[in-house]
């Protein structure tokens, strides 16, 4: 026998969805309403899931089901970022229950600082190539054993293990007001490259392999779009998912890159 209170909850409210869409990039945008049933628990995903299965609107128009990404459905993949309500976050995370406005809407938009592919789905291209720029991996040739690891440190263990959690999932991006919708690949490199891949930077100078390419990943965010083009606004820390240090990391990285300069004017 179901329990009074569980069977409550279980009846599902109508909840209106007001999604911004677009067929395809360069296209004008347009906003759509949807009702959907929603029972206690149950998260943006799971909504648009219903969407897809009924796309009809409030008026009754029958549309072709809203466009996004989505992966884990757990808060790992970092794809299924949005701005829900105005605010820049994780989908599967954003439980509705949570985020409905008074009026009993949900407001859904693509991330704005890059550019949209169709409706929620946006091409994070940029982001990836970034973290390139910055030679985000460990450099060990081959697959033959090379025997036991460096030792490292409790502290740096710590540390490592906060900046390892960063899914890529632009956030931090949406967030900062220095990284604005740059479409065309020659003004990416003349553009603030972004606390996460500062902090991955970081992240991998403190491994004590990675350490090998530390020199170039200093010098990769030391001049045009590097971390001295960091407003300090901390919007960035705010809205992460996984609450990286990221304005640490861009202190830490804006000092290496002090002493790498000094280095080199002495080193002529």
């Amino acid at each position: 026998m179901v329990a009074p209170n569980e069977k409550t909850s279980r009846i599902p409210r109508t909840v209106r969805f007001r999604i911004t869409r677009q067929d395809a990039p360069g296209k004008p945008t347009r906003v759509e309403e949807f009702d959907v049933p929603v029972e206690t628990g149950a998260n943006v995903i799971s909504a648009l899931q219903w969407i897809a299965a009924h796309p009809v609107t409030v008026d009754g128009t029958r549309t072709t089901p809203v466009v996004y990404d989505s992966g884990c459905l757990e808060e790992v993949c970092g794809a299924c970022t949005m701005v829900i309500n105005g605010g820049v976050r994780q989908s599967c995370t954003a439980l509705i229950d949570d985020i409905v406005d008074p009026h009993g809407v949900v407001t859904l938009e693509p991330m704005s600082s890059f550019p949209t592919i169709r409706d929620l789905a946006v091409d994070r291209a940029r982001l990836f190539a970034a973290l390139e720029s910055v030679r985000a991996w460990v450099p060990i040739d081959g697959t033959y054993d090379l025997g036991a690891g460096p030792m490292e440190s409790p502290k740096v263990q710590l540390t490592r293990y906060q900046l390892s959690q960063c899914m890529s999932c632009g956030c931090c991006l949406e967030a900062c007001p220095q990284f604005n919708l740059e479409e065309d690949e020659t003004e990416w490199q003349e553009s603030f490259i972004g606390p996460h891949a500062i902090s991955q930077a970081r992240l991998f100078n403190l491994h004590e392999t990675g350490k090998i390419l530390a020199d170039e990943r200093v010098d990769a965010i030391s001049g045009i779009g590097g971390v001295s083009d960091c407003g300090n606004a901390q919007n960035c820390v705010k809205v992460c998912p996984k609450e990286i240090p990221l304005t640490e990391s861009i202190a830490e990285m804006g000092r290496a890159v002090t002493v790498r300069s000094i280095r080199k004017f002495f080193a002529g």
